[in-house]
């Protein structure tokens, strides 16, 4: 009884200095917007991602006595214009590269069924344009660590070449595609000081068209259209990178 005499004064003076909203007036929570990229920014940018691989008599899963030399070199530059606050457009150039050269291969399937691979070349370079269009959130209150979302329509193409066997056994493809796609990639962006940030990014959901034209032996010819949809996270669409707010 003695808390309850002690609370019941207390409880008048909060209803007293703040009253309950009158009957039909709506509630609107007052939440501070903070601004995490102005208004008038240049955006500019670029990534670049590099591997390399060798195995010497290698074995993963059904495949045995691997040895082979690969590597796969991609860059990405990028600029953007801020046109309001948050909000920004501009595109994207990328270049990817692969090489890949199979000296021998066993795909081992039991002890009387396998197959030899040998002697193969592949060499592919691709190419595309991309319109992209951002729209950044600010983590909390703070202005060092954002996220934004990425809306991209991309246009693209490139060529690859596929040689097998040696001497008279050669045989080569000559290849050349073109895709159209549409996605959306979300990501984030860490400030390390007031003009560069790092950024990461990954797709998330896409769709793509593509149409593949393929020249084999210098006689044959053959088409290949594949369309596709993307509703999920693909992990080799992770892209890092560093942008530059002028």
């Amino acid at each position: 009884m003695k808390i309850f005499h002690i609370l019941l004064p207390l409880i008048v003076f909060l209803m007293a200095v703040c009253p309950a909203p009158a009957m039909g007036e709506e509630f609107e929570p007052d939440f501070e917007s903070v601004v995490f990229v102005p208004k008038g920014q240049w955006v500019t940018g670029v990534s670049v991602s590099y591997s390399q691989s060798h195995q010497n008599n290698y074995q993963f899963l059904v495949l045995e006595g691997i040895n082979s030399d690969s590597y796969s070199f991609k860059v990405s530059p990028m600029v953007m214009y801020v046109f309001k606050n948050d909000m920004g457009i501009g595109g994207k150039f990328g270049y990817n590269r692969n090489l890949t050269k199979l000296e021998s291969a066993d795909i081992v399937l039991d002890s009387e069924t396998n197959y030899n691979v040998d002697h193969l070349y592949r060499l592919a370079h691709n190419y595309y344009g991309m319109a992209i269009m951002r729209n950044y959130f600010s983590l909390g209150k703070s202005k060092r660590f954002g996220i934004f979302t990425e809306l991209q329509f991309e246009m693209g193409g490139g060529q690859a070449k596929l040689m097998t066997g040696t001497g008279e056994e050669l045989s080569g493809n000559f290849e050349e595609n073109y895709n159209i796609g549409i996605g959306v990639a979300p990501g984030m962006s860490i400030f390390l000081n007031n003009f560069a940030a790092l950024e990461v990014n990954v797709g998330v959901l896409g769709f793509e068209y593509n149409h593949t034209n393929t020249l084999t032996d210098q006689i044959y010819v053959a088409h290949r259209k594949t369309k596709t949809a993307n509703f999920r996270v693909n992990l080799f669409s992770i892209t890092f990178g560093v942008s530059f707010y002028l």
